[in-house]
């Protein structure tokens, strides 16, 4: 996963495939698009506006749950 944010657009963006991908665009809100890759994989989200929404876009507060740790295969 990768999280960058364009200052100059003010959009940050969540890449959750790495690669390129043709995407379909679905619009929830004005502000915000998910990127849909073949069988509806999620490639990544758009927020628009982001300096509105985060206290800190460029270093926005992240917290993981949950995760299993990745053990690599003997």
């Amino acid at each position: 996963m990768d999280i960058s944010y364009d200052r100059e657009a003010d959009a940050l963006y969540i890449r959750l495939l790495a690669g390129e991908h043709e995407c379909r665009v679905v619009r929830l809100t004005d502000d915000i698009a998910l990127d849909f890759a073949a069988g509806e994989r999620l490639v990544g989200i758009e927020v628009l506006g982001a300096s509105r929404l985060f206290k800190s876009p460029e270093h926005p507060e992240v917290e993981l749950r949950n995760l299993l740790p990745l053990v690599a295969a003997a």
